[in-house]
């Protein structure tokens, strides 16, 4: 089965994005290996607000990367590698986990979506980049979610300027 794993920075009070959806607060490191990420993907799953900032600023992935698009807002169509899906996004995600291959799935932004995929146990990784700056409010990594989850760390890295990334399994991810 394919790994689907949310990578994320996260400012270190738990916001992804500022209270205006910026992210210029991501401090810029060269040493962060965005190749070696961007290399093991060959799909990229997100919601509408998360899709919106990609439009606006552009994509990092590589071309070729399939893009999905899960929106209760957007009407459903597949264009220009993007495929817009309105059904239930654990069920988007457990289809994609099934194909073959060994390419991985990166649930890129999007407190909320994460928290749907984690209910339905479609997240096998957790990767939490955290960027030295405390925030005071914005969108935070994990919309509410009624249960807890509990995560195994695997490893941790800190870089030269002052992010510590944290890597955790997710040991209820379907299987």
């Amino acid at each position: 089965m394919r790994r689907l794993r949310y990578s994320v920075a996260m400012s270190l009070d738990g916001y992804i994005a500022d209270a205006h959806d910026a992210f210029d607060w991501i401090l810029s490191d060269e040493t962060v290996d965005f190749a070696g990420l961007f290399a093991r993907v060959d799909t990229i799953i997100l919601g509408r607000r998360s899709y919106d900032v990609v439009r606006a600023h552009g994509a990092p992935w590589k071309p070729g990367t399939r893009v999905f698009v899960v929106s209760r807002t957007l009407a459903p169509e597949s264009r220009d590698g993007v495929t817009i899906v309105s059904s239930d996004p654990a069920a988007v995600a457990s289809s994609l986990r099934r194909e073959s291959g060994d390419g991985e799935i990166w649930l890129f932004g999007g407190g909320q979506l994460f928290a749907a995929l984690l209910a339905g146990n479609q997240v096998d990784v957790v990767e939490v980049t955290i960027v030295p700056v405390l925030l005071g409010g914005g969108v935070p990594m994990l919309a509410h979610t009624p249960d807890r989850t509990p995560l195994a760390l695997t490893h941790t890295h800190v870089y030269p300027s002052g992010m510590v990334a944290l890597y955790y399994a997710v040991p209820g991810a379907a299987a």
